[in-house]
């Protein structure tokens, strides 16, 4: 998979991530207590923890696990970085995979904006890591000069009230 000339790294092209993959983090805190005895598994996005406790109820540890190591977060960065505008999305542009990224990819398309897709779908890694750099739960994800745009709703949003337009404007001539 390539971006314009830039080559991404294996990191991005690989297709499997295992639990052995992901950083972990070691994190002692003082929270409510759990009566159960059982571990607690919290999904959050944009990453998730698992929370074991005593069998009195007294939390023991919790362990967060991240999908956004440093090499990602450099690639993503340089990716980000390395187009005026690029989408993350599900499928490509001449073949999107969702409605919403079609959507996305249909209002770029109508601004005759020049912009680089990258497929989600085909990694697991590049697609968890990706929601823990943006803070955004969800895809397609925008990028406009190297920063965080929004999703589909806020594409929508800013096409309609011409902001988008004016941003791609500014962006491209700059």
């Amino acid at each position: 998979m390539s971006l314009g000339m830039w080559q991404l790294p294996s990191v991005i092209r690989s297709t499997t991530t295992s639990a052995a993959q992901l950083r972990t983090t070691d994190v002692f805190l003082s929270l409510p207590t759990v009566h159960s005895g059982r571990a607690l598994q919290c999904s959050a996005i944009p990453s998730s923890s698992i929370a074991t406790g005593k069998r009195d109820g007294r939390l023991r540890s919790l362990r967060c696990l991240s999908a956004l190591d440093p090499n990602l977060k450099s690639t993503l960065d340089k990716v980000v970085t390395s187009q005026k505008i690029v989408l993350f999305m599900k499928g490509t542009k001449e073949f999107p995979q969702c409605g919403f990224s079609n959507t996305v990819v249909q209002i770029l398309k109508a601004l005759n904006a020049p912009f680089e897709t990258l497929n989600i779908l085909e990694n697991e890694a590049l697609r968890q890591g990706l929601k823990e750099y943006s803070s955004w739960p969800t895809f397609p994800q925008l990028y406009i000069d190297g920063e965080f745009f929004g999703g589909c709703d806020i594409v929508v949003e800013a096409y309609k009230s011409g902001e988008l337009q004016e941003l791609l404007e500014r962006t491209l001539c700059s």
